[in-house]
C-alpha cells in the first residue's frame, strides 16, 4: 500500500508550542497510482502494445515514463524509477549509443524520451546515460529552423511550428542546461515558447492553434496567418503542460522567466473558459464544445447564461483533458497562477474518472477515449479542418494519454496541501555544507544534501516534501556572517542545514562563526524556523557549529550511535510516536550511524533513542524568541533512505516523515 497525503489536524498534542502538528495518513491507492501499477504489469519494461513498434524509441513511451516519474516522485515508490530505468536500458548501451534512434528524421518527437534519459543520468550519475543525454542534446544543433528561430517540427515538415514541439523539446532542453551548465540554451527555449505564443494566436479565443507555417506554403495554411484552422485540444494540452515543466528548471532570474508565466497565467485562463460545464472536460476541437457563452441580457433586464451546444461531431478528449488538469494544479502549487484555478483542476479531475477510466475484475485499469494521432500535412494528407479531427479515432491505453493521466494524478494527490504553505521560502545550507563533484561532462556542481542532488546524497525527495506544501525552494550559498549572507537568510521562512564539513569531506570547510551565529540567532528571533540534521561524529564537525546550537539548548555529541553494519537495518531504527508536537503520525525511521542531543535551556526532547540507552535524546525542538528549532542526529531524509529505489525494507517510511516534518515545519513560521 502506498501513501496518499493530505491534512487533517490533531488535538491535544504536546509542548505546547501552540501550532497543531498535522497527521499524514494512510489511505488506499489513488487513482493514479492503480493505473500505474496496471501498466507497469501490463507493459514490462515500457514496451507499449499500443504503439505502432512496440519497443522502439518513440514519444509516445517518453510521455508514459514522464507520468510515471511524478508518480515516484509524488509517492517515493522505487519500483517506479525501476522500471523507467529498465526501459531506457532498452535504448542506450554501454557506451552510451541509442539504439534505433532515426537521426536523420530531425524529428522533435525523438527528443521527447531523452527526459527519461536524463532523470536515470541525474539518479545514477553513470556516464553512458549523460552520453546519450548529449546526443540528443547535439540533435537540436543541427534541428532545421524557421526565418523567425523557431525548430521545425520535423524535417518533412519544412518551416512549419507544431505546438507538440513546445512539450517535445523544451523540458527535455531545459533540464539538460540546467544539470550541465548551459545557460544559453534557456534564452533559446523562452524564444521557441514565446514565438509560438505570438504567431499561432488564435483572434478569437487566445487559444493557440495546432501549426503555423511561415512560409504560408502548405494548403492547410492561411494565407495570410500562415495557421492551421482549428484549436486542437491536444496540442494546446502539450503547450501548456511544457510551460509549467520549463519552469522547473529555468533560473529564477531569467529575463523572460516572468514572461513565460504571464503568457502561462493568460493561456490557462483562456483554457478554463472552454471546460465543458457539464462533463467538466475538454473537447478535442477546443473551442466548439459544449459551454456557457458570454452572459446575454434576459427580457426585464436581467442577466441569464445559456448553454451553447458542441458543434456535430465533437467529442471530450482524455489525454488534453488530463494535460489542462496538470497545467492548472502543478501552476498552483507552484505559485504561477492564482489559487482558484485548483478548483477547475479538480472538478476536471472529478471528470476524467467518470467519462474514460475502467476497472475490470482483475483490477487492471484502463483510460479510455484518447486520440490516437493527430497532425497537418504528410501522406495520407490531413487538413487540419474540424471534419479532419473530430473524424480521428479514440483508442484505449494510449501511452501518450496514459502519461498525461499519471501527470495530473501525481497532482491531484497534493491537491490538499497545495496551498498552505504558498510562496513561502525554504532555503537549503550550501555554505557549512559545501561539498562539490565532477558531473559527467567534467564541470563542477555542488551535491550532498541539496536540493537538485537526485543521487543516494541529495535532498531532492525532502525538497518535494516541501513543495507539496507549495513552497519555494532555494539555496544559501553564502556566509549568514555576511551582510548579503544575511539579507538572503532573510529571504527564507524555513532554514534547513545539514552535516557541517570537515576536512576529509570538504579540503576547504567553512566553520560556523561568531557572526553567522549572531546571523542566524536574530533570524530565529524573529519568526524563523532552523532545522538542523546533524551526523554522527566521523563524518561531521561540531565543535564550531555547537558554538551555534547551544544557543538553542541543543549540543550535540560527537559519538556514533545506531552503528549499522551491512544490512542490519533493527540497528538503524528509530520508532517515532504519534502525536509528538512535531511529527502528528508515526513512523519507523532509518537513522544510520548518529550523533546524540543533550537539551539544556528551552530545547526540549521529541523523541528518544529506540534500542539502548534509550535515554539518548535523538530528536529535540526549541522556541526562541518568535521562531522554532529542531534538531535531529542525522541527515536521515536524504534520498538513499527515502526514494525506495535500494533495498531498504519499505516498512521504513522515511518519505512519510518528510511530508509530516515539512508541513509541521511551514506551520511553525511565525
Amino acid at each position: 500500500m502506498r501513501v496518499i497525503r493530505f491534512v487533517v489536524p490533531m488535538i491535544g498534542l504536546a509542548l505546547g508550542f501552540g501550532v497543531q502538528a498535522q497527521a499524514l495518513q494512510v489511505a488506499t491507492d489513488s487513482p493514479a497510482q492503480k493505473m500505474a501499477e496496471s501498466i507497469m504489469k501490463e507493459w514490462p519494461a515500457g514496451v507499449v502494445a499500443t504503439e505502432n513498434n512496440p519497443g522502439k524509441w518513440a514519444y509516445e513511451e517518453g510521455v508514459l515514463l514522464d507520468g510515471l516519474a511524478a508518480q515516484w516522485h509524488v509517492g517515493a515508490d522505487g519500483r517506479e524509477f525501476k522500471y523507467i530505468q529498465a526501459a531506457v536500458d532498452k535504448y542506450v548501451t554501454k557506451d552510451g549509443a541509442i539504439l534505433g534512434y532515426p537521426v536523420d528524421a530531425h524529428s522533435l518527437d525523438n527528443v521527447e524520451m531523452g527526459r527519461a534519459v536524463m532523470l536515470v543520468y541525474r539518479v545514477t550519475q553513470q556516464e553512458r546515460y549523460y552520453k546519450a543525454a548529449k546526443f540528443i542534446h547535439d540533435q537540436l544543433a543541427v534541428q532545421p529552423r524557421t526565418a523567425s528561430g523557431g525548430f521545425w517540427h520535423k524535417q518533412i515538415y519544412p518551416n512549419q511550428m507544431w505546438l507538440d514541439g513546445a512539450y517535445m523539446a523544451g523540458p527535455f532542453r531545459a533540464m539538460y542546461a540546467a544539470t550541465f551548465q548551459e545557460p544559453g540554451d534557456f534564452d533559446d527555449i523562452a524564444k521557441d515558447l514565446l514565438l509560438m505564443d505570438t504567431k499561432m494566436r488564435d483572434a478569437k479565443t487566445g487559444l493557440l492553434r495546432h501549426g503555423w507555417d511561415e512560409s504560408k506554403a502548405m494548403p492547410w495554411a492561411d494565407k495570410t496567418t500562415g495557421l492551421s484552422a482549428e484549436v486542437w485540444a491536444r496540442a494546446m494540452g502539450w503547450y501548456c503542460v511544457a510551460l509549467v515543466d520549463v519552469l522547473d528548471s529555468m533560473p529564477v532570474d531569467h529575463p523572460k522567466r516572468a514572461e513565460l508565466i504571464k503568457v502561462l497565467q493568460r493561456q490557462m485562463a483562456n483554457v478554463i473558459a472552454q471546460q465543458d460545464p457539464e462533463f467538466r472536460l475538454w473537447w478535442q476541437v477546443m473551442d466548439r464544445g459544449t459551454k456557457f457563452p458570454t452572459m446575454t441580457a434576459h427580457s426585464g433586464g436581467i442577466l441569464k447564461s445559456e448553454i451553447k451546444p458542441a458543434a456535430a461531431g465533437n467529442f471530450p478528449e482524455a489525454s488534453a483533458s488530463a494535460m489542462f488538469v496538470y497545467a492548472l494544479a502543478k501552476g498552483v502549487r507552484m505559485g504561477y497562477l492564482p489559487s482558484m484555478f485548483m478548483g477547475n483542476a479538480r472538478v476536471g479531475w472529478e471528470g476524467i474518472q467518470k467519462k474514460f477510466v475502467t476497472t475490470d475484475a482483475d483490477g487492471k485499469v484502463t483510460l479510455h477515449g484518447t486520440v490516437k494521432v493527430g497532425g497537418l500535412g504528410g501522406t495520407p494528407y490531413r487538413s487540419g479542418t474540424y471534419e479532419y479531427y473530430v473524424g480521428e479515432k479514440t483508442i484505449n491505453q494510449d501511452a501518450k494519454g496514459i502519461g498525461a493521466y499519471l501527470l495530473a494524478g501525481s497532482e491531484m494527490e497534493q491537491a490538499a496541501t497545495t496551498t498552505m504553505a504558498r510562496g513561502k521560502v525554504v532555503m537549503v545550507d550550501a555554505w557549512f555544507n559545501s561539498q562539490i563533484r565532477k558531473n559527467a561532462a567534467g564541470q563542477t556542481e555542488l551535491f550532498h544534501y541539496k536540493w537538485d542532488d537526485e543521487t543516494n546524497n541529495g535532498f531532492s525527495f525532502v525538497g518535494r516534501a516541501f513543495q507539496q506544501y507549495g513552497a519555494i525552494l532555494e539555496s544559501e550559498p553564502l556566509s549568514p556572517g555576511t551582510a548579503a549572507g544575511a539579507a538572503k537568510l532573510k529571504e527564507a521562512k524555513v532554514f534547513i542545514m545539514v552535516s557541517p564539513d570537515i576536512p576529509s569531506k570538504n579540503p576547504k570547510p567553512n566553520y560556523m562563526d561568531k557572526a553567522s551565529g549572531d546571523a542566524i540567532e536574530a533570524w530565529v528571533k524573529a519568526g524563523g524556523v532552523l532545522l538542523i540534521l546533524q551526523n554522527d561524529g566521523p563524518n561531521a564537525e561540531f565543535e564550531h557549529f555547537n558554538t551555534l546550537t547551544d544557543r538553542f539548548g541543543l549540543h550535540f555529541n560527537p559519538v556514533l550511535r545506531n552503528h549499522v553494519v551491512g544490512n542490519d537495518f533493527p540497528a538503524g531504527t528509530l520508532m517515532i510516536p504519534a502525536g509528538t508536537g512535531v511529527f502528528a503520525s508515526a513512523h519507523k525511521a532509518y537513522l544510520k550511524d548518529t550523533s546524540t542531543i543533550t537539551v539544556s535551556g528551552p530545547a526540549k526532547a521529541v523523541v528518544m533513542a529506540s534500542t539502548a540507552p534509550t535515554s539518548d535524546v535523538m530528536i529535540a525542538v526549541a522556541k526562541v524568541g518568535k521562531g522554532t528549532v529542531f534538531g535531529v542526529t542525522d541527515p536521515w531524509l536524504y534520498n538513499e533512505y527515502v526514494d525506495r529505489r535500494n533495498n531498504l525494507p519499505l516498512d521504513f517510511d522515511g518519505f512519510a516523515a518528510a511530508v509530516d516534518l515539512a508541513g509541521w515545519a511551514l506551520r511553525q513560521v511565525h
